[in-house]
C-alpha cells in the first residue's frame, strides 16, 4: 500500500492564504508611499475593488474627498511611522462612491535594519454598529430631554443607598434645589422631621426592593422648610443580571388637588348636615306641635276643672316619639348606648317572627332559611331586634304589589387579603333580608343610608331607618351591606363578628344595687344643670318622688354649696355645662367628698374621656322611674364603697 502524498505548503504561502480567507475583515499592504500592494477577499467584500483595480493605487482613495484635503491620509501614515501605529475611526468610501464607517490600523513594516518596507492596513466596517450606538445616543437624548422638559413632575434617580444622583426642572421647581446643591444628597431631606424619626425614607426603599414598587401620598419639604402634598413613586433600577443600581423617584405636588378634595368633602359634610338640619327640624317641629297643643289645650281645661289626662297622655307619647327620634340621631352618629351581649341569630329571629308578620302584615309572607348550627354574634339584641324590624318594614314597603320577604344567615370569612372594605379578618355571621321589590337604581342605593333620605311618601318615613342600622352595625363591629338593581328587588346584609366567649349582659352587681334601693326612703339631692329649664324639671321630679333638694346652676356653684357645709346624698349633674364639665364636677368632688356619689346626666352614650368609668349615668332624657333607678345605684355603690 503506498502511502499518501504530502504537499508541504510553503510558510509564505500559508500566511497568503490565511489573510486572503479572511473576509470580516480588509487586510492589505501600502508600500512606503501609500499605494496598495496586497489585496485581500475582505478588503474586496466590502471596499468593491478587485485586486486589478485597486493594486498600485494610492490608499487615499478610501478617504473622502474633505479628508483628503485636509491631508489626513498622509497624516496617518507619518503617525504610523513616528509611534509605529495608527489607529482611529471615520468615514471611508467604498467603490460606488457610498460612505462606511470604519475602524482603522496601520501598523508600520521594517526590515531588521529598522528601513521602513511600507504598512499594513486592517479596516472593518462598523456601519451597523455606528448606527445602534448613533440610535441609542438619540434615544438617551430623547429621553433626557423629555425628562429634562418635564416641569409638572419631579423625575431623578437615586443610587442604592438614597443620595440623589440626578434631578430634572421639575425637581428643581418643585422642591426648589438646583442640581448642585442636591446631588449626592440624601432624599431623606425631603421628609419631615416627624417622618425621619418614624424611618419612612428607610422603608419606602425597602418596600421599593421588597416589592418592585413603593407608592404612597404625604407632606413634603421644600428647600424654604414649607411643606406640600406630594404623591410619590419609587421604582427600582436593575441591571440585567438583578443587581440593584439605584431607583427611579418621581414626585408630583399634589397639593391644590387635596386642597380641592377637602373643600368638596367639606361641601358636601355641609350639604348632609343641611338634610340633617332639616329633617331634623321638620320631624321635631311635628312633635312639639303635639306637645304644645295638648298641654295649652289641658292648661285651659284644667282652668275650668275638666279631665285634661288624655291630653297630658298624648303630649308624653309626643315627647317619647322626639326621644326616641333623638336615639335613632345617636346611633346614626355612632353614639348610640348599647349594651352588647353574645346573640343568637336563629333564636331571635324565632322569637320576634310574630312581632314581624304582625308589623307587616298577613298578605306579606316571611320565608327564614337558617343553617342548623350558626355562631353566636356581638351585638344589642335590643337594637338588632329594631333594625330587622327596620330592614322588614322597608321590604314591605317595596313591595305594594306583593312578594316573599327571606330572612336568612350564613357564616362568612374576612381575609386580610379580602377586597371587602371596612371589614378586618375574622369570622362573621351575615344576616340576611331579602325582598322582591321594585328595587333601587344607582343613585337611589348610593343615597339610601343619607340621613332623612327617603322614597317613601310625606309622613311615610323619617329617613332614619337604615342609616340606625348601618350606625349599630358599626358600633358592632360590622357593617351594613345593600344591594339592589331596579326590578330585581333589594337585599340588605347585616355583617355582625362571631364571639368565641359569651358576653354578659347586665352583672350581678348592678341587678342588685336597683333592687336594694329603699325607694321611699327621701334624700337630699344637689341638682346641677346650666339650663334653667331642665333644672326646674329635675327638681320638680325629685320633689314629687319625696327627695330635698338643693339647685345650682354650675359646677362652680354646686362646689359653693358643698364648701358651705352642705352635704346632700347624692349629686345629680348635667354633663355639658361652661366652665366646668359634669364630668370635671363629679372627678373634683370624687376627691375632695369621696363619700357623695354623682349621677351624670347625659344625652350621649359615651361617658368623656377622662371620666372615671365607675360614674352612674344617667341618659337624658329620662324618666321619674329611670331617676328612680340611678339613684339607687348610686347610693348602693357609695355604701359599698364606704
Amino acid at each position: 500500500m503506498l502511502a499518501e502524498a504530502t504537499v508541504e505548503v510553503p510558510v509564505d504561502d500559508r500566511y497568503r492564504l490565511l489573510v486572503d480567507g479572511i473576509t470580516d475583515y480588509a487586510i492589505y499592504m501600502l508600500d512606503p508611499e501609500g499605494y496598495v500592494s496586497s489585496w485581500n477577499a475582505g478588503a474586496q467584500r466590502f471596499k468593491g475593488y478587485n485586486e486589478n483595480e485597486i493594486l498600485g493605487a494610492h490608499f487615499s482613495t478610501f478617504y473622502i474627498e474633505e479628508e483628503r484635503d485636509r491631508g489626513i491620509p498622509q497624516r496617518a501614515l507619518e503617525i504610523a511611522t513616528k509611534e509605529g501605529r495608527c489607529e482611529n475611526e471615520g468615514w471611508r468610501l467604498r467603490k460606488d462612491g457610498t460612505r462606511f464607517w470604519a475602524h482603522v490600523i496601520i501598523d508600520v513594516i521594517s526590515d531588521q535594519n529598522g528601513a521602513i518596507l511600507g504598512f499594513a492596513k486592517i479596516t472593518r466596517d462598523l456601519t451597523e454598529r455606528r448606527k445602534a450606538e448613533e440610535e441609542l445616543r438619540r434615544s438617551e437624548e430623547q429621553f433626557r430631554l423629555l425628562v429634562q422638559g418635564v416641569t409638572d413632575y419631579a423625575i431623578y434617580m437615586l443610587d442604592p443607598e438614597g443620595n440623589v444622583s440626578s434631578w430634572n426642572v421639575g425637581a428643581q421647581r418643585i422642591k426648589g434645589y438646583t442640581p448642585e446643591e442636591i446631588i449626592g444628597q440624601h432624599f431623606s431631606r425631603f421628609y419631615s422631621d416627624e417622618d425621619r424619626a418614624e424611618g419612612l425614607p428607610a422603608k419606602a426603599l425597602k418596600i421599593a426592593v421588597e416589592e418592585g414598587r413603593f407608592e404612597r401620598e404625604g407632606w413634603r419639604l421644600r428647600k424654604d422648610g414649607t411643606r406640600f402634598w406630594a404623591s410619590v413613586i419609587i421604582d427600582p433600577i436593575r441591571a440585567d443580571d438583578g443587581t440593584l443600581v439605584g431607583f427611579a423617584k418621581v414626585t408630583r405636588d399634589v397639593s391644590e388637588k387635596r386642597a380641592a378634595q377637602e373643600t368638596l368633602i367639606r361641601a358636601q359634610k355641609m350639604e348632609a348636615l343641611g338634610q340633617l338640619t332639616g329633617g331634623m327640624a321638620h320631624d321635631f317641629n311635628n312633635l312639639l306641635t303635639v306637645v304644645l297643643a295638648s298641654l295649652e289645650v289641658a292648661r285651659k281645661r284644667a282652668l275650668k276643672g275638666m279631665e285634661v289626662v288624655d291630653l297630658i297622655d298624648n303630649a308624653i307619647q309626643g315627647a317619647q316619639r322626639g326621644a326616641a327620634l333623638t336615639q335613632r340621631l345617636l346611633a346614626f352618629a355612632r353614639r348610640q348606648e348599647l349594651s352588647f351581649e353574645a346573640v343568637d341569630i336563629t333564636d331571635l329571629v324565632r322569637g320576634m317572627a310574630d312581632l314581624l308578620q304582625r308589623a307587616i302584615g298577613p298578605e306579606i309572607p316571611i320565608l327564614t332559611q337558617f343553617p342548623i348550627c350558626l355562631s353566636k354574634v356581638k351585638s344589642d339584641p335590643a337594637q338588632l331586634e329594631s333594625a330587622l324590624l327596620n330592614l322588614c318594614v322597608n321590604a314591605r314597603d317595596a313591595m305594594p304589589g306583593g312578594g316573599t320577604i327571606t330572612i336568612g344567615a350564613d357564616h362568612r370569612s374576612v381575609s386580610k387579603s379580602s377586597s371587602r372594605d371596612d371589614l378586618p379578618p375574622g369570622e362573621y355571621v351575615c344576616l340576611v333580608v331579602k325582598d322582591e321589590g321594585e328595587g333601587m337604581d344607582e343613585k337611589t342605593l348610593a343615597s339610601a343610608v343619607e340621613p332623612f333620605f327617603t322614597t317613601k311618601g310625606i309622613g311615610k318615613g323619617t329617613g332614619l331607618g337604615l342609616p340606625m342600622v348601618q350606625g349599630l352595625m358599626a358600633q358592632s363591629g360590622g357593617k351594613l351591606v345593600l344591594k339592589s338593581r331596579e326590578g330585581e328587588g333589594t337585599t340588605a346584609e347585616l355583617w355582625l363578628p362571631v364571639v368565641e366567649t359569651e358576653i354578659p349582659t347586665a352583672t350581678e352587681t348592678e341587678i342588685g344595687e336597683t333592687a336594694a334601693f329603699d325607694s321611699d326612703r327621701p334624700l337630699t339631692v344637689l341638682a346641677v344643670d346650666d339650663d334653667g329649664l331642665v333644672l326646674m324639671n329635675t327638681v320638680l321630679m325629685l320633689e314629687d318622688l319625696g327627695h330635698e333638694t338643693v339647685q345650682a346652676q354650675s359646677g362652680k356653684e354646686a362646689l359653693a354649696i358643698l364648701n358651705s357645709g352642705t352635704v346632700p346624698d347624692v349629686v345629680v349633674t348635667d354633663h355639658a355645662m361652661p366652665g366646668m364639665t359634669g364630668s370635671e364636677l363629679a372627678a373634683t368632688i370624687k376627691d375632695a367628698f369621696p363619700g357623695i356619689p354623682v349621677i351624670l346626666a347625659t344625652g350621649y352614650a359615651e361617658l368623656p374621656a377622662g371620666a372615671d368609668p365607675r360614674t352612674v349615668r344617667l341618659s337624658k332624657p329620662f324618666t321619674q322611674a329611670q331617676l328612680t333607678a340611678a339613684l339607687g345605684q348610686a347610693r348602693t355603690r357609695a355604701e359599698r364603697a364606704r
